[in-house]
């Protein structure tokens, strides 16, 4: 069974590259492994997909080349997404920071993208392993063989969109990492992003007493800072926050959590002081956090002064304070992984792949594109713009 291009992952970056290819007139077939297609896509901003972003720039993603996903942004960008959202009359919001969302359902997304394959004549198969891969030298123009369901397929071009690690239940697997390394690829070290932090320490306690409660802060790792909502769990740390700063928090570092991030805390404290001489310390902070915060706070930074009003303190110890508020320390344990990681860090080096084609250089007529590549994006719809516009790329190439 012969086919132009054969795609390997029904998934956000798959199914978009597999209509692009065939609205060009070649045969594509998609195989995927899991009983449904488009599962991450269901699921994705709680069940509305945070399809894309308003604002789209290189700095919005991470790569060992920072200059690698530039080539394919510009040529497929978020506006040329949302024209084909717009044509189907997909109705769709603008939340916070330029995020996109469905209004209705993220099956309106799903569907759009399967109505393109169908109308240009994708075949797509669910439920279908690929036990082998290999490339063959041929007297006509098939380039790969693969054996799938007990049937050998034979391709000119094949793509590689298995996605990463993340959410195994949706299908997530490392099959798109070992072809890689099959074709004479690199790899980049793969670890979970965009992902809730866990904590073994007294900071596990605190978590636990402070669970459901979300509130603004900054937070700051290796260079790299986030200002939106914290939501503490049973578990630890989660929320926009949290998610963001995952991406750049490597084992054994520590965050820096301001809980004030919109009041110079010290010289607040200082006006308090004047301003509030007989009340408490936790009474002044009660006005911008909420008691439990507060309470835990009390008892990390001032226990032994919880009944001493602010009159009373020093200049020195509020200022000692203040900067705490500005800047906490927490050293998480762990994250929760790849169970409820939105996104998988590293993969396939980009310095093995055309910029321009997604092709490899080590093996014409191999393609990866989406998650399974070495470009990760902020949370807020960057991932699926990458899907988009990788997708595409290659798919003006199969």
């Amino acid at each position: 069974m012969y086919y132009d291009v054969i795609i390997l992952g029904a998934g956000a970056s798959g199914l978009f590259c597999a209509f692009t290819a065939a609205q060009r007139g070649r045969r594509v077939l998609v195989l995927e492994r899991a009983n449904k297609v488009g599962k991450k896509i269901l699921m994705s901003g709680g069940g509305r997909c945070n399809f894309t972003n308003y604002s789209v720039e290189s700095t919005n993603f991470i790569c060992g080349n920072p200059h690698f996903c530039k080539a394919s942004l510009k040529r497929y960008s978020q506006w040329d997404f949302l024209a084909l959202v717009s044509r189907y009359d997909i109705a769709y919001e603008e939340r916070q920071y330029g995020q996109l969302f469905c209004l209705n359902s993220a099956k309106d997304i799903l569907n759009m993208l399967l109505t393109e394959c169908e109308q240009s004549g994708v075949d797509i198969r669910t439920d279908c392993e690929v036990s082998g891969v290999k490339a063959i030298a041929a007297s006509d123009s098939a380039r790969f063989e693969l054996q799938s369901n007990g049937k050998t397929l034979r391709c000119e071009s094949l793509v590689v969109a298995t996605g990463g690690l993340s959410i195994p239940t949706l299908g997530g697997s490392g099959d798109g990492y070992q072809l890689a390394e099959q074709f004479g690829l690199t790899l980049k070290p793969r670890q979970a992003g965009l992902v809730p932090f866990m904590f073994s320490d007294a900071m596990k306690g605190v978590c636990e007493r402070l669970s459901g409660l979300a509130l603004p802060v900054s937070v700051s790792c290796n260079g790299q800072s986030f200002h939106a909502d914290m939501l503490f769990t049973h578990r630890g740390m989660s929320g926009p926050a949290m998610l963001q700063i995952s991406n750049y928090w490597n084992p054994g570092d520590a965050l820096s959590i301001d809980f004030l991030p919109e009041t110079e805390a010290t010289e607040w404290l200082l006006n308090e002081k004047q301003r509030s001489a007989k009340s408490l310390l936790r009474s002044v902070l009660h006005q911008q956090l909420s008691k439990g915060l507060v309470a835990e706070l009390q008892a990390l930074l001032w226990q032994d002064r919880a009944q001493t009003v602010m009159a009373e303190f020093s200049d020195r110890e509020l200022r000692r304070i203040g900067v705490s508020l500005n800047n906490i320390t927490v050293k998480p344990s762990a994250t929760e992984g790849y169970r409820t990681a939105e996104v998988t860090r590293g993969g396939v080096d980009t310095d093995g792949l055309s910029s321009k084609t997604l092709e490899a250089n080590t093996q014409a007529g191999l393609y990866f594109i989406g998650e399974v590549v070495d470009v990760t994006g902020w949370l807020g719809g960057f991932n699926f713009q990458w899907a988009w516009s990788s997708g595409y790329s290659a798919g003006l190439n199969v």
